[in-house]
């Protein structure tokens, strides 16, 4: 994957500013799309885009595919008369939890199910509505019919994961499934219907985006959530026992940023199942994202040549094993079916020369962190005078504090290299980053917004290694003035990242 030298930003649409609980696509991600294009921006990255459960991480979703109803503007549904303005009232955010403030997710949670319910009720009452409707539910049955089910026999059974559901659902026994969708037909199709607003909402925003000269970059998770529609539907593709638990999970050894390493708690893949179906589940799943953005960062791409594998019984990541991962096997299947592959590798962490070889012979960039440069006293690859040109320079992702929030808690010993490296001051600190990172020989440069915005560790979207009480920060929409687009333009064409043209 080549791209012109250039810039982005990182930010979730869920931290959008706006009226309603939680950033939508709707005008507000608009709005920053125009904020993008004035800014010389050419780069939108987001986070996954599939429906949040349990510790509201995008990285574990129910669904490898599904869309967050979250995210559905409510405002068109008022257009059309499938909700009235008066019930958009409890879903408009309050003076705690508004524009500048952070999402309440346990009132989100049951509002926007309380919005999709009685959307759903008039929309059933409408025959001239249902043509696109049902053409969605054909052309995405692959996944939808299984994602609906699913969700709706989760909220039956009060949310309890899939493995405590009864026997017959759990192992999906084909005459109760057919029973529960006839009993629950309600529940599945109001389900499908809230995926077919997303689709069609995220859909209209990218083509807005593209008109504007604004390209997307999505993010997709290695592996799965074991609570989800994916290991349920499909058991033969992870490795799971006899009762359908797993005999080992995904995770990561100590390194930067946890001193006991990081048990994420996903099932790890069956891969020579994978292999034996030709990677059929995995070309679905990339071709399904293409469809959504224009490029994909894959989270962990080191797990495509070895993963860690945490026996299920551990508490934590430390004893662990490398376990080899499918290679170039499974990269030759996906450009047989999809062709050229627009992958950024994040290939963070303990890196070998094995994965650097993997990435470097399928073209993908990687990706350098500027923040970590200064930790250490030596030079090492994140010093920006190090950084290949076939690589993505980021001052910090969403696992990292803010530019002002690493400087306030950095070692003095870091702090100074930082200044002394990059001729920088605390005052104007995350300007700082942000133009040592614009000034790096890397094709494209990104950075999180709260950085523009020079925002400290109360903005920080994600800690590492954390269960709860993150993904929350919300941005204040007032900070999208002209002065800061024109501030990014200038230094965008100081360092010849401008996106050009109207």
């Amino acid at each position: 994957m080549n791209i012109p030298r250039s810039c982005g930003v990182l930010l979730h649409p869920l931290s959008l500013g706006g009226p309603w609980l939680c950033g939508t696509l709707g005008k507000e991600a608009r709005a920053f799309v125009d904020f993008c294009a004035e800014a010389g921006i050419g780069w939108w990255q987001v986070l996954p885009l599939g429906p949040t459960a349990y510790g509201d991480s995008p990285y574990q979703s129910p669904s490898a595919f599904a869309g967050n109803p979250y995210l559905i503007d409510p405002q068109p549904l008022v257009e059309c008369g499938l909700l009235t303005s008066k019930e958009l009232d409890s879903y408009r955010a309050d003076a705690s939890t508004g524009a500048s403030g952070s999402i309440d997710y346990g009132r989100l949670f049951v509002m926007n199910r309380v919005l999709m319910d009685r959307a759903w009720r008039r929309f059933k009452t409408r025959p001239q509505l249902q043509t696109e409707f049902e053409l969605f539910c054909s052309t995405h049955a692959a996944w939808l019919d299984d994602y609906a089910l699913f969700a709706a026999i989760k909220e039956t059974e009060g949310y309890q994961a899939w493995n405590e559901w009864p026997s017959a659902l759990r192992r999906k026994d084909r005459g109760a499934l057919v029973r529960f969708a006839q009993e629950h037909a309600d529940s599945v199709g109001r389900i499908k219907f809230s995926q077919f607003l997303f689709f069609s909402q995220w859909h209209a925003l990218r083509e807005y985006a593209h008109a504007q000269r604004v390209k997307i970059i999505g993010d997709m998770p290695i592996f799965a959530a074991y609570d989800s529609a994916d290991v349920w539907a499909h058991p033969e593709l992870f490795r799971l026992d006899a009762e359908g638990r797993p005999t080992h999970v995904a995770g990561v050894p100590p390194d930067y940023f946890t001193a006991t390493g990081q048990r994420w708690g996903n099932p790890l893949y069956n891969w020579p199942v994978h292999k034996k179906q030709g990677y059929a589940w995995w070309i679905e799943r990339v071709r399904h994202a293409l469809q959504l953005v224009d490029a994909i960062r894959i989270d962990h791409f080191r797990g495509f040549e070895a993963y860690w594998a945490v026996p299920v019984e551990e508490p934590t990541a430390e004893h662990g094993r490398w376990e080899k991962g499918p290679g170039y096997s499974f990269f030759k299947a996906l450009k047989e079916a999809l062709g050229e592959l627009p992958i950024i590798a994040e290939d963070l962490g303990f890196i070998t020369p094995e994965v650097t070889k993997l990435r470097d012979d399928l073209g993908f960039p990687g990706m350098r962190i500027v923040q970590f440069a200064f930790e250490s006293e030596e030079d090492n690859p994140d010093y920006p005078h190090n950084y290949p040109r076939h690589s993505v320079a980021y001052t910090g992702t969403h696992d990292n504090d803010t530019a002002a929030g690493w400087f306030s808690h950095a070692s003095e010993s870091a702090k100074r290299r930082a200044l002394a490296y990059m001729r920088a001051s605390a005052k104007t600190f995350s300007w700082d980053l942000i133009r040592t990172a614009w000034a790096s020989p890397a094709m494209l440069a990104v950075a999180p917004m709260q950085d523009f915005l020079g925002l400290g560790s109360e903005a920080r979207m994600n800690f590492p290694g954390t269960a709860a009480g993150w993904w929350r920060w919300r941005m204040n929409p007032e900070g999208l003035t002209g002065a800061l687009g024109r501030k990014i333009r200038r230094l965008s064409r100081v360092y010849f990242r401008e996106k050009r043209g109207g």
